[in-house]
């Protein structure tokens, strides 16, 4: 099999590096063909990838975008990038800082071999952040459900095959939100077991703010699921006020008026078009490694 290892970064490039010698090393007994795409976002800091002897690893190619559009179109351009140019079976994007465990590649791939060409999300079942931060993505989950009827609980980490990544280039949400726009057009997949790593080197950057805008862009895909449930939650509230049943004042009321106005809001970044374009961003691709 032809497996393409798509990594996102923004300035990072220590982690990368490390990354990359990782993935070379947890891939050495696999007998299959792996290319790694590293989708630079626009970068402000020097970029310096250290590596060498990766003889297990087939292709190396770094795409440098001229403009900086954030994490989640980074991957989105990066699925276009690959399904339009280059011969995979499946892609397995990859955050580019350790948090997503190389040694977990094996996982995957074990699993494609007697699956029935099924995409694979990485299901998160230990996290290393802060007990805050854990808290906090607990709340996350649980906002989700909630008002999408939806338990996602997968990042970027998966293993695509080239027919779900076909369905995602074509589909708007990808522009807005990777694992929602992945459940929405992809019924049929299966999951394994993922524990999510600490970083090679530097603090998260995942912050409260981050987490919360990361959240909302999700639950922003299901914007009709998410306003039909508000209408329900809102008659049915209303009725226990009115019959002096509920004990809880009118706040919840504007909160839930107020949070589909900012679903809403988000959900206009789902532009096909800006999608159908991403490429022409790309400022020139250069080739690190290459078996001939």
């Amino acid at each position: 099999m032809k497996i393409s290892i798509l990594i996102p970064v923004y300035n990072d490039w220590e982690s990368v590096s490390e990354l990359i010698m990782n993935i070379n090393i947890e891939i050495k007994d696999l007998n299959h063909e792996f290319s790694v795409t590293i989708i630079n976002d626009a970068s402000l800091e020097k970029k310096e990838l250290n590596f060498q002897n990766l003889e297990n690893i087939n292709s190396i190619e770094l795409i440098n975008m001229k403009q900086n559009n954030g994490h989640t179109r980074c991957i989105a351009s990066g699925l276009k990038y690959l399904f339009e140019k280059k011969d995979f079976d499946y892609v397995i994007p990859m955050d580019g800082d350790g948090e997503d465990r190389p040694s977990e590649i094996k996982n995957f791939i074990e699993y494609t071999e007697y699956s029935s060409n099924q995409t694979i999300v990485g299901e998160r079942v230990k996290r290393s952040e802060t007990l805050f931060f854990k808290f906090c993505y607990s709340i996350h989950k649980l906002l989700t459900y909630f008002f999408t009827g939806q338990s996602i609980k997968f990042g970027n980490y998966t293993c695509l095959t080239k027919t779900t990544v076909e369905k995602m280039i074509n589909e708007k949400a990808t522009w807005n939100s990777f694992s929602a726009a992945l459940t929405k057009i992809e019924k049929n997949k299966k999951s394994i077991p993922s524990i999510r790593g600490a970083r090679y080197f530097g603090p998260s950057k995942m912050s409260f703010i981050n987490l919360l805008e990361h959240s909302f862009s999700i639950i922003s895909v299901f914007r009709i699921n998410v306003l039909i449930r508000s209408i329900l939650f809102l008659f049915i509230y209303s009725f226990l006020i009115l019959n002096d049943i509920s004990i809880v004042t009118l706040i919840p009321i504007p909160v839930i008026l107020i949070l589909n106005a900012i679903f809403f809001k988000l959900a206009k970044r789902e532009n096909l078009e800006e999608y159908k374009n991403c490429l022409e961003n790309i400022e020139d691709i250069v080739e690190l490694k290459k078996n001939y």
